[in-house]
């Protein structure tokens, strides 16, 4: 690797790298992750997306199309940058992502086509045809392998029938259950790669929603994230020094089961054991933060977590910095009901998304 290669900025961090910072450069990577919220293109598939077509419900025209694209663009070139950092994210996560075709034309909008983004994408079996996907620059992170992990969760009780609650009535994300009582939902997707020489493993999420209510549902949250600890701990038995981030959607908050049984993620980095995983946005939401809000309540279900491997004190190699929510006033709601709420698409606006993004930064120092 040539250090050319590496932007190298200048981080005054001393608090975290002691009172002769100032003395040492670090590279700097931002990774971040983002649901786009209903990345439909015009085309009607057989996806079940009638919605997001010109004749559709939500009359869904190009124009309506290329403005969404320009927004999520303008929101990814900025997630993560600040006075020290001026580069757009290095890895991006995204869900609700209709297919490779709207990616395509995601990475090639003005603000994002000099980034030179690369995509790993997969087709899920997800009812409504959204999926996960990975973007990053080619010029610092290199796949060499990358699979789509399939959640397999089914409804208990054949004969059970379900209630339709004023929540299932609005939900967008409403799950559908099929003759063998199998819910159908998005894959896990896991990327390995090398970021400027180090490997690196992401797994990108977007978990079962809430649709029928939060306590109905969370079994099938509870599955995910046993499969994402699951995938993990398989990681861990091929590199037992494997860096692994996990990072998603995944309807439901850091104190949920989910995520605290489930994958296993800890509060404070002293908590945390070899192959075990830290979770910054436990103590974000402690401190009143959220990615989204319902009926006036916010919430952070879109989080980003790292191993064990990654909080080390030695920045020889690249580690866990500190993370963050990108909400710049842009894509906030400003007036009415919705206001202080993530810019969304509605009949009079084509907005953001109706989550905020969040990021982390690694670091390494340079010599």
């Amino acid at each position: 690797m040539k250090i050319k290669n590496i932007i190298v900025v200048l981080l005054v961090f001393c608090s975290l790298f002691g009172a002769n910072a100032q003395q040492k450069k670090y590279a700097v990577r931002t990774v971040a992750f983002y649901n786009f919220e209903n990345l439909f293109d015009t085309i009607n598939n057989p996806n079940n997306d009638d919605e997001w077509t010109p004749k559709g419900l939500q009359r869904w025209t190009s124009e309506k199309y290329k403005q969404k694209l320009e927004n999520l663009s303008k929101v990814l070139m900025q997630i993560g940058t600040n006075d020290q950092q001026k580069e757009a994210p290095t890895l991006i996560g995204g869900s609700e992502i209709e297919n490779r075709g709207v990616l395509e034309d995601l990475v090639k909008q003005p603000n994002l086509i000099q980034e030179d983004y690369g995509i790993v994408h997969f087709d899920s079996p997800d009812r409504r045809g959204i999926d996960v996907a990975l973007l990053y620059k080619k010029k610092y992170f290199k796949p060499t392998s990358f699979i789509n992990i399939p959640l397999i969760i089914y409804r208990g009780n054949n004969n059970e029938k379900e209630k339709e609650t004023e929540e299932d009535k609005v939900d967008k994300d409403k799950i559908e259950v099929t003759n063998d009582n199998r819910v159908y939902t998005r894959d896990i997707l896991l990327v390995t790669g090398f970021l400027d020489g180090e490997e690196v493993n992401v797994l990108v999420n977007h978990w079962p929603s809430r649709s029928g209510g939060e306590k109905k549902s969370s079994p099938f949250r509870e599955a995910a994230g046993r499969l994402a600890k699951k995938t993990m701990d398989s990681i861990y038995k091929v590199n037992p020094k494997a860096k692994i981030i996990l990072m998603g959607d995944l309807n439901d908050g850091s104190y949920n089961k989910s995520v605290k049984v489930g994958v296993g993620a800890k509060l404070k980095k002293s908590e945390v054991q070899p192959f075990g995983i830290f979770n910054p946005f436990e103590q974000m939401y402690k401190d009143g933060n959220a990615t989204l809000f319902y009926r006036d309540s916010g919430d952070i279900f879109d989080q980003i977590m790292v191993s064990e491997t990654l909080i080390k004190p030695d920045f020889s190699t690249y580690q866990y910095w500190k993370a963050g929510i990108y909400n710049k006033p842009f894509m906030i709601e400003k007036f009415g009901r919705y206001a202080g709420y993530p810019l969304r698409h509605s009949e009079n606006e084509i907005g953001y998304s109706d989550h905020f993004p969040v990021y982390i930064y690694l670091v390494k120092e340079v010599k």
